[in-house]
């Protein structure tokens, strides 16, 4: 389940999906598999070759990719999230979800 995003933001994030922009989207989430995490960044690209090209710099493996309806994505959780969103020169992802000064997972 996600909470703590705007539908704007969906709603920007999907539209650049489906364009075959490389796009970020940072929520909370819960999800029993994974307890010790609290948030997850969905990367998404409709274009699975440019998707999985950008995934891979970062050791993510094609076979990762989520291929949900119109909307295919990585899943990023924890240290891994953490790196790629500091790479991605996304630090307002990093401090509204209170991810820079922790390590989510460590608890």
């Amino acid at each position: 389940m996600a909470f703590g995003i705007r539908r704007q933001e969906l709603t920007e994030w999907k539209e650049k999906v489906e364009k075959g922009e490389i796009a970020f989207l940072t929520h909370y989430w819960y999800d029993e598999r994974f307890p010790q995490y609290t948030t997850v960044t969905k990367v998404g690209c409709s274009d699975i070759e440019k998707l999985a090209a950008w995934g891979e710099k970062y050791g993510l493996r094609r076979e990762w990719i989520h291929k949900r309806n119109r909307f295919p994505h990585f899943d990023l959780l924890g240290e891994k999230q953490i790196m790629i969103l500091r790479q991605e020169g996304l630090a307002d992802h990093l401090k509204r979800f209170r991810l820079a000064s922790k390590g989510e997972g460590e608890k």
